[in-house]
């Protein structure tokens, strides 16, 4: 069975608060949730791309941590938590929270299948530099676009015109942001049933 495994290390956290605690409580689900590892790093099991793809997208979000994606499989059954696995996929993990230190966006990904994975690779670059220039008012407006709300909706919660939310979206690329999050999706799912 292939899994994804995400080896997530927070950065800079001798000279910040650490942030690991709110975050194991923020992303509590996947096959085994998140959990820390050791020290400033923490570690989860997920069997599902959409939801790997939500995780990945707040993480970028909060910006503070290098994000490692492991694909492959991992020794059954299952540990009861996720530090205690063992597998490939674990290894891949380790591989690519390795090298999302000195990556663009700070994210990597690495499975069996070298081609697939860079192009995963590929798109969460994208991703993380597209998520990494939206402002906050930009956040402000995709969040609520999200929960389904009409621009002019948005607007009259935001007290600002349709037109400036309309502004607002294409400056924090909202419809590129929606394609990367289907793109990381899609490709995480075929490299699930390979």
């Amino acid at each position: 069975m292939t899994v994804f495994v995400l080896t997530v290390d927070q950065r800079d956290s001798r000279t910040h608060d650490d942030l690991v605690p709110d975050a194991v409580v923020a992303h509590s689900g996947g096959l085994l949730p998140f959990e820390r590892t050791a020290g400033d790093e923490m570690q989860a099991v997920y069997d599902d791309p959409a939801a790997v793809a939500t995780v990945v997208e707040q993480l970028l979000r909060v910006g503070h941590w290098n994000i490692g994606v492991g694909i492959g499989t991992i020794e059954q059954p299952l540990p009861e938590t996720a530090r205690a696995g063992r597998g490939p996929a674990y290894l891949h993990a380790r591989t690519a929270v390795t090298r999302a230190k000195n990556s663009p966006g700070r994210i990597c990904a690495v499975g069996a299948d070298d081609y697939r994975a860079g192009q995963l690779e590929g798109v969460l670059w994208l991703w993380a530099a597209l998520l990494g220039r939206r402002s906050e008012r930009g956040w402000a407006v995709a969040d609520l676009v999200a929960e389904g709300l009409t621009h002019q909706a948005v607007g009259e919660r935001l007290g600002i015109s349709q037109s400036a939310v309309t502004q607002r979206a294409r400056a924090a690329g909202l419809p590129e942001g929606d394609r990367a999050r289907q793109l990381v999706r899609q490709l995480l799912e075929e490299m699930k049933e390979d």
